[in-house]
């Protein structure tokens, strides 16, 4: 079986760990090498527990230069498993190698192999991520960043983004071990060329505008953040140490966060402790002097401001902390839930749905470093669960939806009985009561159709209960029969409005027969009960029928009415397309 492996060599003098913490943020499987003659150095140890810092729980152990300890080589082997007691690598394999002698070359290689046979491949999240590492120019070709590729593919024309700058670019051609590649997936090594970055090399050859740091990346990620809420640890390793490292981190400290190939200075402020001790974890924001880009489960190291030490590791919880009420009780329990279980989807798409209410499920761990297919395996259980409601494109806490589809049904309710005479509520003033609990305007689409799908039917701007039946209140109800037959004594001759309803009773019933369509209003005088007037729409069509045509006054004497309701009345009629008027005449539609 052939193996395709990116080897990143990090230097291991203190003086260079920012460099080491940059090659192996992305790395599967570590080669840990320490002499035989120097034995455990300071810089191993701190080398260890940034390994243990950034999660990396599988490594093969080099001992160097065994060609110097002719005869010990057993007690070394067994002092050096005596440092790895108690970390991911207790277990790990140890090869004797000695590039004098040739000694363990080969071991060193299948004991390598036989790792990195055994591990998964890597994780395609569909998030790819580059920290560049490298940025030159070269002659006809143009700006080049390297770097090791995370979390998805990457293609040769796709469309990328750099991060946190925000310039968005294209690849033009993809280079992997020594190869020009159409794509490169997660875990590889990759030289890529970006034709639009606008970069400007120095004198060196080195391009100025765009550093090591930033990140290749897709747009939909999101942009870079300055200020993030994380659950920092500080490594056991370092209890009872004189280190100056394991002096507790302080609430307000100075210090440099690194992430990827990228670091910058940060403030710290303890969410749930005051100081972070050898041994502990606690909740923590980090207000960056620079933003960072990066995802709700990255992990990160954390030195001191002048990089002499390291001081702790991280794991990013929210990628947008908010620096304001930062203390909030619901803000903690949301970070102490996701630090419980930091590569857990389901806890992240729990937390996120709480916290938001409503979210396009397009969103769903859209900013962590988990899969779109984890976002939905997730969604699908806390469905089950019901602890989430799908709505189209659309994703709610269950808990908050029906809390706030019960408060739009109280308010339509409360309506109805209020004004009984009303056809239901003005979607207005329900929307104007109700949105302010809405987390965004779009989300009062999904409820105002939520609750037509049901319970309820809207009727242009009014939305009412669907067993709703208007009806005048008891005060009103004696007014309300008197119209009634008073419009039925003579349909086509009805009172003229100021003598039907001349007291206010009777002008708020009749204005409750009009919006229930117990009557029509021909003109501001005059007004028709509606059977009277599909009694006389009927009519006409017949007497046009047999006649062809008729004018005005032909029908209002058919009719046995007055002129103040038949011009009226043939107007409506030529409104609904039964009537045409032709000169003085009129005559039915359908003949025209």
């Amino acid at each position: 079986m052939t193996i395709s492996v990116g080897v990143v060599d990090v230097p291991g003098h203190e003086d260079f760990v920012k460099n080491m913490v940059a090659g192996v943020g992305s790395i599967d499987l570590a080669l840990l090498v320490v002499a035989a003659d120097d034995g455990w150095m300071p810089q191993t140890e701190e080398h260890l527990q940034i390994l243990h810092y950034l999660g990396v729980s599988h490594a093969v152990i080099a001992l160097t230069k065994i060609d110097l300890a002719t005869g010990s080589e057993s007690q070394i082997v067994e002092r050096l498993r005596a440092r790895l007691r108690g970390t991911a690598f207790e277990t790990a394999p140890i090869v004797s190698t000695s590039v004098v002698t040739s000694q363990g070359i080969e071991e060193l290689k299948t004991a390598l192999a036989s790792a990195l046979a055994e591990m998964p491949s890597p994780a395609d999240a569909g998030k790819p991520r580059l920290p560049i590492d490298r940025v030159f120019t070269l002659r006809g070709i143009g700006t080049v960043v390297t770097g090791t590729l995370s979390g998805g593919t990457l293609r040769r024309g796709q469309p990328v983004m750099l991060q946190p700058s925000g310039q968005a670019t294209r690849i033009r051609s993809l280079h992997s071990h020594n190869h020009d590649v159409e794509g490169v997936a997660s875990g590889t090594r990759a030289a890529i060329n970006l034709p639009d970055v606008n970069a400007s090399p120095d004198t060196a050859g080195h391009v100025a505008n765009l550093a090591r740091g930033e990140v290749v990346t897709v747009s939909q990620l999101g942009g870079g953040s300055d200020t993030v809420d994380a659950l920092l640890e500080k490594s056991n390793r370092l209890l009872n140490s004189a280190d100056p490292a394991a002096r507790p981190l302080k609430d307000g400290a100075l210090v440099r966060i690194h992430h990827g190939s990228a670091h910058t200075l940060a403030r710290v402020r303890m969410l749930d402790a005051s100081i972070l001790a050898p041994g502990q974890r606690v909740l923590a924001q980090l207000r960056m002097e620079s933003p960072l880009f990066v995802l709700a489960g990255d992990r990160f190291i954390v030195r001191d401001s002048s990089q002499t030490r390291t001081l702790a590791g991280g794991t990013v919880l929210e990628v947008d902390g908010q620096r304001r009420h930062l203390r909030r009780p619901e803000h903690l329990r949301f970070l102490q839930q996701r630090a419980q279980a930091p590569l857990n989807p389901l806890i992240f798409a729990e937390t996120q749905l709480t916290r938001d209410r409503a979210l396009r499920r397009a969103d769903l761990l859209l900013r962590t470093r988990f899969s779109a297919e984890a976002a939905v395996r997730a969604l699908d259980e806390l469905t089950r669960q019901q602890k989430a409601v799908s709505l189209g494109d659309w994703v709610m806490d269950t808990a908050w939806w029906r809390s706030v589809r019960q408060r739009a049904a109280d308010l339509i309710e409360a309506e109805h009985r209020s004004h009984s005479e009303r056809l239901g509520l003005n979607l207005n003033d329900l929307r104007t009561a109700i949105e302010k609990d809405l987390p965004s305007k779009e989300v009062w689409e999904v409820l105002q159709a939520d609750l037509c799908r049901t319970e309820f039917v809207q009727t242009g701007a009014i939305i009412r209960a669907a067993r709703h039946r208007p009806a005048l209140p008891p005060q009103l109800q004696a007014a309300g029969d008197r119209l009634r037959v008073r419009l039925a004594e003579k349909p086509f001759e009805p009172p003229a409005r100021k003598e039907l309803c001349p007291d206010a009773a009777s002008q708020q019933a009749l204005r409750f027969l009009v919006q229930n369509g117990e009557a029509i209003e021909l003109s501001d005088d005059t007004v028709l009960g509606t059977e009277g007037l599909a009694r006389a729409r009927d009519s006409i069509r017949h007497f046009l029928q047999q006649r062809g045509a008729a004018t005005a006054s032909d029908l209002r004497q058919f009719l046995g009415t007055s002129r103040r309701v038949i011009i009226p009345l043939l107007e409506r009629l030529d409104r609904e397309g039964v009537t045409v008027r032709r000169g003085d005449q009129r005559v039915l539609k359908r003949e025209t």
